[in-house]
C-alpha cells in the first residue's frame, strides 16, 4: 500500500502513473472489486464510456469531453493490464500497434506518396488499406 501513497495529492499524472495505478488497484492489497474484473465483466462499462464521450462531442462540451476521454483511456489501459497479467500484450504494445498503423495508413505524410487533397487521399490511399485489411 505504500507505493499507492505517492499518488495521493499529485497535481498532474502521466500515462506511466495511470499504468502503475491500475497495477496497484489489481494487486493483492489493492481494490477487491478491481481484482475481480475481467474483460466481460467491464465490457458494458467500456461501451458506456464510449457513448458518453460521443455525447460530449455531440454537445460540444470540452470539459465533459476531457473527462469522458479519460474514462475511455482508463478502460483501454485496464483491459491492457488484464492482458499484461495474462502474458499476451500490454498497453505499450497497443500504443505501438496503433502508431505503426497510423504511419502505414498515411504514406502521403510519412513516405513518398503524394495526396494533397482529401479527395486524393480517398481515391488513392484509403482503397489500398481497405483491400489489405479485408484480405484474409
Amino acid at each position: 500500500m505504500k507505493a499507492a501513497l505517492k499518488y495521493v495529492g499529485k497535481s498532474r499524472y502521466t500515462l506511466e502513473d495511470l499504468k502503475e495505478i491500475i497495477t496497484i488497484l489489481r494487486a493483492p492489497d489493492g481494490c477487491p472489486w478491481d481484482r475481480e474484473q475481467d474483460h466481460k465483466s467491464i465490457r458494458r462499462d467500456f461501451l458506456e464510456e464510449c457513448y458518453e464521450a460521443i455525447e460530449a462531442i455531440d454537445t460540444e462540451d470540452p470539459v465533459l469531453l476531457r473527462e469522458e476521454l479519460g474514462d475511455v483511456l482508463f478502460q483501454v489501459a485496464f483491459h491492457s493490464e488484464l492482458e499484461r497479467e495474462a502474458g499476451r500484450f500490454d498497453l505499450d504494445d497497443v500504443i505501438s500497434d496503433v502508431a505503426a498503423k497510423m504511419v502505414q495508413r498515411h504514406p502521403h505524410v510519412f513516405a513518398d506518396v503524394t495526396a494533397d487533397t482529401t479527395e486524393q487521399v480517398r481515391q488513392t490511399i484509403y482503397p489500398q488499406f481497405c483491400l489489405r485489411e479485408a484480405a484474409p
